[in-house]
């Protein structure tokens, strides 16, 4: 298995808009296995392809507190179930150190292929929720920062920017 590079805010190759899959084989599980360990050794709890520079509809996770349950969408569909909405404090590995509040639909169903392409659907709530269309989001070519005011935004930016400047001239 190999660490992939994550890519970080503002890299335009994060607005991407991944592709479907077309086919469940072994080199897609290798990603995925690739994908798990990145994002754990990241210390993240979910991961899409788009944010290792790999345009599939791909994303895992794992909210489990003991970190052995990782979970694998392929092509995932998300429909908000209810208008309510919830807020929860959101960070990213593709956007390092920040955390903002983001309101998305309270409950949400989902339809995806797991890792061996057989078709699933689960319906979410909570940090489950929150994490799938967050993922999903960043297949579409989006983060959460875009879920912010423009304001928040552009600090953000400018000071992601400004590491990395410092961590090329290192």
């Amino acid at each position: 298995m190999a660490k992939l590079e994550i890519l970080e805010f503002p890299d335009p190759r994060l607005r991407t808009v991944a592709r479907p899959v077309e086919t469940v084989d072994d080199g897609l599980r290798g990603l995925i296995d690739d994908m798990i360990e990145t994002m754990y050794e990241a210390d993240g709890i979910g991961l899409a392809a788009t944010q290792v520079n790999v345009h599939k509809r791909l994303l895992v996770l794992d909210i489990s507190p003991e970190r052995d349950q990782p979970m694998v969408f392929i092509n995932p569909e998300v429909e908000p179930l209810t208008d309510e909405r919830e807020g929860y404090e959101e960070g990213c590995l593709s956007v390092p150190g920040f955390h903002e509040r983001v309101e998305r639909p309270a409950r949400v169903r989902v339809r995806a292929l797991d890792r061996d392409g057989q078709p699933f659907e689960m319906e979410a709530d909570g940090l489950l929720a929150v994490c799938l269309q967050h993922e999903i989001d960043h297949l579409n070519g989006r983060l959460f920062v875009d879920h912010i005011s423009r304001l928040k935004r552009s600090r953000i930016r400018k000071k992601l920017e400004k590491v990395h400047r410092q961590g090329v001239s290192a």
